[in-house]
């Protein structure tokens, strides 16, 4: 029989430290997700169906490998966490499922719906891409061997969703078992074309189109996830040598890598189901000079248009208050001769996608999340939105040049970067943000805006 695994996201140890994630002022993220946890392993077990609960000192790799020495293709493996917007507005249930993966995305929807029926006060943020997360790739959706995927209950932030965690946890994992006995139950044709490789049978082949041009090898669908061979990453320009996170499987004798992986390398994967062709481009193949996505210095590739259309996915209402910030970021980029791409994208790590939080105060126009030279805890504030801008355009200009300033400085903290320190991107991690996905955050928004404006 089928195996179902679930995480409670967090409460493990990262790098030897207890990780409790969210804090809040009488709980934690993980506190509550146990607790969630607990209460849906009782129930599929009084249900007669096989569970096992990941212990909860695991870090985030150890919870992956411990499932993978235990799970088979006919499994399904849920995390659950706690969505974290400072927004108290921001509220509902998502589910992240691996990209480019049209079943696993049913399979996220089936979540969704089941835990609607038991508690309709929470609302749906939908079934979302994992390259819709802050790091544009999620180890949970990526790495295990069985189906997998990683769900926001609610947001902690809002006292509404808080409220609905604490009062009516029964009835979420009531809507959580019933989701993953269903989710579970789906699973089982899919594994037989899993399990293909060891019964001498063959996977489905599918075409592979690079940049307008068709590959002379097949690729094959695995789980009903896109494989391509992996001689074909050195036409995309991509070295995999050192990349231990590619998914690579062995197959008549020829070794294949998850096409979808291939993103984090600046390569477009979309699928055209009518054909069946694996649709891969490459920046270069799209206008977009290799080396120079992630450089501080340089030009930027958007236009004010696919800007304001990039904001407008990630938070509509920010639209209205902010019209001019796409104007004021390529305006002032170009000036001093920084990516405004960077710059932008950069703001939206630093804003939380303008709902701000973190200490920022929309106020204070500190768009980059600027320290105050004088130690203050609220960082630095600006008389208006296009000064806040040309700070965080100057301070970037102190990391990624040795060039003067063209304009008059208003970066209060210019002069303490030693010039020229960290000219690419994910130089900035542990420099201007301690997190150590900082530059990993970065990058995955300017994929996102390029895919959105059809340059990636």
């Amino acid at each position: 029989m089928a195996q179902i695994f679930i995480s409670a996201g967090h409460g493990g140890y990262e790098d030897g430290v207890a990780d409790p994630e969210l804090v809040l002022a009488s709980t934690t993220e993980a506190a509550e997700m146990i607790q969630v946890r607990d209460l849906v392993v009782a129930e599929l077990r009084s249900r007669g169906l096989p569970v096992l609960a990941v212990p909860d000192d695991l870090s985030t790799t150890q919870s992956i490998a411990w499932i993978n020495m235990r799970c088979q293709p006919q499994d399904v493996a849920l995390e659950i966490h706690g969505g974290a917007y400072s927004d108290p507005g921001v509220r509902g249930s998502s589910v992240f499922y691996i990209a480019q993966n049209e079943v696993r995305r049913s399979h996220a929807e089936i979540l969704l719906l089941a835990l609607r029926r038991r508690v309709t006060q929470l609302p749906s943020r939908g079934a979302k891409p994992d390259t819709e997360s802050p790091t544009g790739w999620l180890d949970f959706t990526r790495s295990l061997r069985c189906p997998s995927l990683l769900m926001e209950i609610g947001h902690l932030n809002s006292p509404q969703d808080l409220a609905i965690l604490q009062n009516q946890r029964r009835d979420v994992a009531l809507g959580l078992a019933d989701g993953l006995a269903s989710w579970s139950r789906s699973v089982a044709p899919v594994a037989a074309m899993a399990t293909a490789a060891t019964s001498g049978s063959t996977f489905p082949e599918i075409r592979i189109s690079i940049n307008g041009g068709i590959y002379p090898e097949t690729g094959i669908i695995v789980n009903n996830n896109s494989y391509v061979p992996i001689d074909l990453a050195d036409l995309l320009g991509v070295n995999l040598t050192n990349a231990p996170n590619i998914t690579r499987l062995r197959y008549g004798n020829v070794v294949y890598i998850k096409a979808v992986d291939l993103r984090s390398y600046n390569v477009s994967v979309n699928w055209n189901g009518e054909t069946r062709t694996l649709l891969l481009r490459s920046a270069t193949g799209m206008g977009i000079c290799p080396g120079s996505m992630d450089r501080l210095m340089g030009l930027g590739s958007s236009s004010e248009v696919q800007l304001i259309m990039f904001l407008k996915t990630v938070n509509e209402a920010a639209i209205t208050p902010y019209q001019d910030l796409a104007k004021l970021y390529r305006e002032e980029a170009a000036i001093e001769g920084v990516n405004h791409d960077i710059a932008f994208c950069q703001m939206l790590v630093e804003t939380n996608s303008l709902y701000f939080g973190s200490g920022l105060n929309p106020a204070h126009n500190n768009f980059g999340g600027l320290g105050s030279p004088t130690g203050g805890p609220e960082g630095s504030s600006f008389p208006t939105a296009r000064i806040g801008v040309r700070a965080q355009i100057q301070h970037l200009k102190a990391y990624g040049s040795l060039e003067p300033l063209i304009q008059s400085q208003v970066d209060p903290r210019f002069q303490f970067v030693r010039r020229g320190v960290a000219p690419l991107v994910d130089q900035l991690t542990g420099r201007w943000n301690s997190d150590p996905d900082y530059g990993r955050k970065i990058l995955a928004f300017m994929r996102r805006l390029y895919e959105s404006a059809g340059m990636l």
